[in-house]
């Protein structure tokens, strides 16, 4: 073991052990994307960078996943030089990687500056046409918020979760989670609506929001009334309404093992 200075406090450490998983272990936080302990280090990520004092020789800036720990080092892990280069680090690794969520958590916990975070959504407006020019419902629109423009609910909760709005997104900015009986979409970690899902009467699958057969009907109601109301997903609707398929919707609903929903 041998002494060495760590931020102006004495310790005790191995020799010839890397830097880096010393200040691990004594719970001195230093940004760090490409190292690993099982590994020669890369020195890729250029984050953890602090500025070391060996004996006769000038303060310089060294990786400290790279250097080896020698008796006298003196470290400091934080200063005006270390920050820039730490600044200069992430930026670099978010040319390569700007969606990426862990280059920017290490920003926000280390005071780094990565500028706007990208949110995935190159504002194309394909969400908002198509739910305004063909589904009708208007349920998104755009808003500027500190001088950028935002995707955001519309202010009455108009979305009706068809999810027409996720599959035209080119980036998959706009993202939905089914849980259960009840159907989220959101933009970024804004909810545009949350929906209650309907069961088909005849599989028992989930298929749809009750908002949007609604809306469904509604838009259809100036149509002739051909059949009755029934609520059947897309698969079993086919089969329901074959006109050469002599099938009752309760005999269907029996060869899925499944009680007819009255």
């Amino acid at each position: 073991m041998v002494k060495i200075i760590i931020n102006g406090a004495e310790h005790s450490a191995e020799a010839g052990k890397r830097l880096l998983l010393v200040l691990n272990e004594k719970g001195i936080r230093v940004p760090h994307l490409c190292f690993h302990h099982a590994l020669t280090p890369a020195a890729a990520c250029k984050l953890c960078v602090v500025e070391v004092k060996e004996k006769d020789k000038p303060i310089r800036t060294r990786l400290a996943c790279a250097i080896k720990i020698a008796t006298g080092m003196e470290i400091t892990t934080e200063s005006a030089m270390v920050h820039q280069m730490r600044n200069t680090a992430i930026g670099n690794l978010l040319k390569l990687a700007p969606h990426s969520k862990a280059i920017h958590k290490i920003g926000r916990e280390f005071g780094l500056t990565t500028g706007i975070i990208p949110d995935g959504c190159i504002r194309c407006r394909l969400c908002i046409r198509v739910c305004s020019e063909i589904i009708g419902a208007k349920a998104l629109k755009m808003v500027k918020t500190e001088g950028r423009n935002y995707v955001s609910p519309s202010d009455k909760g108009e979305c009706i979760g068809c999810l027409t709005c996720t599959n035209v997104c080119p980036t998959k900015a706009i993202r939905y989670e089914d849980d259960g009986r009840i159907r989220t979409v959101m933009v970024r970690d804004e909810i545009v609506g949350r929906h209650t899902l309907e069961c088909c009467q005849i599989c028992g699958k989930l298929y749809s929001t009750t908002k949007f057969l609604e809306h469904v009907k509604q838009v259809d109601a100036d149509l002739p009334e051909e059949k009755e109301d029934h609520r059947h997903c897309p698969t079993c609707s086919k089969l329901y309404y074959r006109k050469n398929l002599k099938m009752t919707a309760p005999k269907l609903a029996t060869l899925y093992g499944n009680k007819p929903v009255t």
